[in-house]
């Protein structure tokens, strides 16, 4: 691998696209790179190692700041290993909780899948489900911190099956 390497050839080397690298560099995750006289970025070897670590990182699911604190620590040769251990726990416990929301999720929908017959009948408990606002204990997502929540909120709307509410299709639409 050459000593100086443009943002494609990183990108290649790292695995970490050329976009990617920019925003690495945009908020402080990577330093900025040096640069040619003609305003071009270059990598070194170090980038490269740098990138190929957030990347793994990122394949862990890491969240960024939790990535920069195990930089900081992977470039401190008289860490504690214990610091190290404390941000991985953080994630195992983390990733846990999302394969819980992701088998929630799961379940609910094994259900309706269940009760819909599937056939040429307009009825759907499929479509009947997701037009209703779910019940608290029953919303997977509710229980994320609001960061991490997709979407808008639900927005107010009529009773739908079961007293739930529903913004329910548009006046005049046909299912």
């Amino acid at each position: 691998m050459s000593a100086a390497m443009n943002i494609g050839q990183a990108a290649a080397a790292s695995g970490v696209s050329a976009k990617m690298i920019r925003y690495y560099e945009s908020i402080g995750l990577m330093p900025a790179a040096s640069r040619t006289d003609s305003g071009y970025r270059t990598y070194g070897e170090a980038e490269v190692n740098t990138l190929r670590f957030i990347r793994r990182a990122r394949d862990l699911g890491f969240p960024v700041e939790s990535i920069r604190q195990l930089l900081d620590l992977w470039r401190d040769r008289a860490r504690s290993s214990s610091e190290v251990r404390a941000l991985a726990e953080e994630q195992v416990a983390s990733l846990a909780l999302r394969i819980a929301e992701l088998e929630a999720m799961r379940r609910t929908l094994l259900h309706l899948v269940h009760a819909c017959h599937g056939d040429g009948r307009p009825d759907c408990p499929i479509l009947d489900d997701l037009s209703t606002e779910p019940s608290p204990s029953a919303a997977p997502e509710s229980r994320r911190p609001a960061s991490r929540r997709r979407g808008p909120p639900s927005a107010p709307g009529r009773r739908g099956a079961a007293g739930r509410r529903s913004a329910g299709p548009p006046a005049g639409h046909r299912s």
